[in-house]
């Protein structure tokens, strides 16, 4: 599991900016090489529950990153648990069986993006 903290990227400028006078800056969250080559199978967004959590499973063949848009969660991947609030980034590698719980009593949004190397990226509930 890797994780990224929005709020500890500096803001630059998007290329297509005058660096001198930006009218947009972005956070580089990723790079290609942050990321297994393969092509992209699903962008979800994504709704937790409050007090909830989604069943463990894992995909083969098939990155997952989670970007939290608000809220508090609590994400175990291969028995590895961490915090992750609004702004924070998961990259979950191939078959590593995950689960992530809804710390709040609102509902947790999320960006779930799929990255399968090959074949169908195929969930696998455990």
């Amino acid at each position: 599991m890797r994780i990224i903290r929005r709020k500890t990227i500096p803001k630059v400028p998007a290329s297509h900016e005058d660096p001198a006078d930006p009218g947009v800056v972005k956070q580089i969250l990723l790079w290609r090489d942050d990321l297994t080559p393969g092509r992209i199978q699903m962008i979800n967004w994504s709704t937790l529950l409050p007090g909830k959590s989604f069943r463990p499973h894992y995909h083969e063949a098939m990155d997952e990153v989670f970007i939290i848009l608000d809220g508090e969660v609590e994400i175990t991947v291969r028995k590895e648990t961490k915090l992750l609030g609004k702004g924070d980034v998961v990259v979950i590698p191939e078959c590593a069986v995950h689960v992530m719980k809804n710390l709040t009593d609102d509902e947790v949004h999320y960006i779930a993006i799929g990255i399968a190397r090959g074949g169908s990226g195929k969930t696998v509930v455990i």
